[in-house]
């Protein structure tokens, strides 16, 4: 869902908001037509420049089978924080909060973007280099993916990404790891993405270009041709409550 650009250079990062809910197994059905009926009317939501309702995976899985048919998404663009606020009692938003059994929200500010999604630049032109991680303040990280696959190496795809689900699920009880990681996906097929949470920047790094199965998938990228359009963003995680699936992933120890 589209609904004004928000890619100028040297633009001030908008605000990015994440919901992600869960529904007892008994409202999934509803879940399931909520999506179709509320992309239509996100478009007519005010201050709202980007918006893509997703479904989830199983934590730390990232499969086509791996979908999550009880908890689902929203991730979110806004032209300024008032706008933001006033959604959070919204139809859209009231009716999601009557069908959830839990809800996390995150508020997060961009600070390096790369690439597309669905030929937007939904959260700015943001330089992933240097000057971008220096302007990252200490505390939690938020990582945002997305990609087009390729149908002709979508399989492919997904077997070098088991190696990668199975390090994070790994890391799951380190100080270090990802407090949040889970599967994103606007469809089961094709549209693959994640979204995972961090103590901080040193963590994010070290998982990218410290871990053996990661690296390969990145080193591999460009040689087979994975996908047709993809997207990197990271962000600072400026405020949060609720929590997913019973824990809280700015606390530590998730409690």
């Amino acid at each position: 869902m589209t609904v004004t650009p928000a890619d100028a250079v040297g633009a001030v990062p908008p605000l990015v908001t994440v919901d992600l809910w869960r529904v007892p197994t008994r409202r999934v059905g509803g879940a399931l037509v909520r999506m179709a009926l509320d992309r239509a009317r996100l478009r007519r939501v005010p201050g709202l420049t980007f918006a893509r309702l997703v479904g989830t995976g199983v934590p730390g899985a990232f499969g086509p089978l791996d979908a999550e048919p009880r908890r689902w998404g929203l991730v979110a663009v806004w032209d300024s924080q008032r706008a933001a606020e006033a959604f959070t009692t919204s139809a859209v938003a009231r009716a999601w909060a009557r069908a959830a059994e839990e809800h996390l929200h995150l508020r997060l500010r961009p600070v390096a973007a790369r690439g597309r999604w669905s030929g937007r630049e939904p959260f700015g032109r943001l330089a992933p280099g240097r000057r971008a991680a220096e302007e990252v303040p200490p505390g939690p990280v938020a990582v945002l993916t997305r990609a087009r696959l390729t149908p002709r190496r979508a399989v492919t795809f997904w077997r070098a990404a088991r190696p990668v689900a199975a390090d994070l699920a790994a890391l799951a009880a380190d100080p270090a790891g990802p407090r949040l990681a889970i599967g994103i996906g606007e469809a089961p097929i094709g549209l693959q993405g994640t979204f995972s949470v961090w103590p901080d920047l040193a963590a994010v790094r070290a998982f990218a270009y410290g871990r053996p199965a990661h690296a390969a998938v990145v080193r591999r990228t460009p040689e087979i041709g994975w996908y047709t359009e993809e997207l990197f963003a990271r962000f600072t995680v400026l405020a949060a409550h609720g929590t997913l699936d019973g824990h809280d992933p700015l606390r530590p120890g998730g409690q």
